[in-house]
């Protein structure tokens, strides 16, 4: 007989559907510890609020962001798209 399995209890669903389709759960979500933050990561964890995989509260808690850097990281998905979270792209698009 095998090991059963346990499934960490977690507020919210595991994983939720993106309108293109695709799915996203917490298993795509960056490790707690990042500090590096590529374009691609910070989109995760917008995509993950917006759709409600996490509430915008756990992310700034579980990456240590203040609510303003979480908050240019959503307006410029939002406004401009994945590729506006570049660093060399966040600075053209804060002079709008």
């Amino acid at each position: 007989m095998g090991v059963p399995m346990f499934l960490k209890r977690v507020d919210g669903p595991r994983q939720v559907t993106l309108p293109d389709g695709t799915i996203l759960s917490r298993a795509d979500l960056p490790p707690n510890d990042t500090r590096r933050w590529v374009a691609s990561r910070k989109a995760v964890v917008v995509k993950a609020v917006i759709y409600g995989l996490i509430t915008q509260t756990e992310a700034m808690d579980r990456y240590a962001l203040s609510e303003e850097e979480f908050g240019l990281w959503r307006n410029a998905v939002e406004s401009h798209g994945e590729k506006a979270l570049r660093v060399t792209t966040i600075q053209k698009y804060r002079q709008l």
